[in-house]
């Protein structure tokens, strides 16, 4: 969670905003922000991979925050979803299943 929130406060836009949403097993971050290009969005959880390298430098990012919740969020047997208009912002749900274990 702390990455994608971290990454929606670094990419907004001044005076943007950024909702949090938890239900039925599902955590959305949605924000205001400089949003995806579409062609970006498969490669985003990459390790490494920055869709402006000179823009995430200078932010501090690594390309290693996405990669790293895809891993926690693949553990957790989890589905991720990213939704993004450029100029418009970026919504990623992560959506949780639950096993058999918690089905009882």
């Amino acid at each position: 969670m702390y990455n994608l929130v971290d990454n929606a406060i670094k990419y907004n836009r001044e005076n943007g905003n950024i909702d949090i949403r938890t239900e039925d097993g599902k955590l959305t971050v949605t924000d205001t922000g400089i949003g995806i290009p579409q062609e970006s969005i498969p490669r985003i959880f990459e390790r490494f991979y920055r869709i402006d390298k000179s823009r995430s430098r200078a932010k501090g990012g690594t390309g290693l925050g996405l990669s790293i919740v895809r891993h926690i969020a693949e553990h957790h047997c989890a589905k991720i979803d990213v939704e993004s208009t450029p100029g418009v912002g970026t919504s990623i749900t992560v959506s949780f299943q639950k096993t058999e274990q918690q089905k009882v």
